[in-house]
């Protein structure tokens, strides 16, 4: 299922992709299982890490991992917002209950200089749900559509979660040309 969705990422950003000038690129751009892997292993199982990201002419587009420990039911739901960016996300293992909304309160911006806004999605606002418009199991295969400003995170991972996703990023506030640390030749 994961080289599935690779391939058909790779399809994507060779489909539309284009130079400043307007015209279709010479070559796409790949994200491997095992740099998707390097990346996983090298951020220790945790967090959210941009493995490239691509200048496709008008806008740039990211792909990132995220890999989420087992998270508990009850207590505090939080969630983070991105301000200037849409996110799709497909699950390659494990589950976990998503919820998002706009219903926050204790609203607090990301620092200007964490890697979040620098290289992964740009200005983003953590807060605490009121309530969430949407709850949903999401497993392995699954997508999801976070849409620009909406609070989004999970109230219970029985295990761990990770996940691809790729960011559209029509302000070009990310750092086109960036490769992970890791997997840079």
């Amino acid at each position: 299922m994961r080289h599935t969705f690779l391939g058909i990422t790779t399809v994507l950003f060779t489909a539309t992709t284009f130079a400043q000038s307007g015209a279709p690129p010479a070559v796409g751009t790949f994200v491997t299982a095992e740099e998707i892997d390097a990346v996983v292993k090298a951020q220790g199982g945790g967090a959210d890490r941009e493995i490239k990201i691509v200048d496709v002419g008008r806008h740039n587009l990211g792909v990132a991992v995220l890999r989420r420990g087992a998270l508990k039911p009850g207590g505090t739901l939080n969630g983070i917002n991105h301000t200037k960016m849409t996110e799709v996300y497909y699950v390659v293992s494990g589950e976990g209950t998503m919820i998002m909304g706009t219903d926050v309160t204790n609203v607090r911006p990301v620092a200007a200089d964490n890697e979040i806004v620098t290289t992964a999605v740009g200005p983003s606002n953590n807060a605490t749900f009121v309530k969430p418009a949407q709850e949903r199991r999401i497993k392995a295969g699954d997508v999801v559509v976070v849409p620009l400003g909406v609070y989004h995170g999970f109230s219970e991972i029985p295990d761990h979660i990770e996940y691809v996703s790729i960011r559209p990023d029509l302000d070009k506030v990310l750092p086109a040309g960036y490769v992970y640390p890791a997997i840079r030749k």
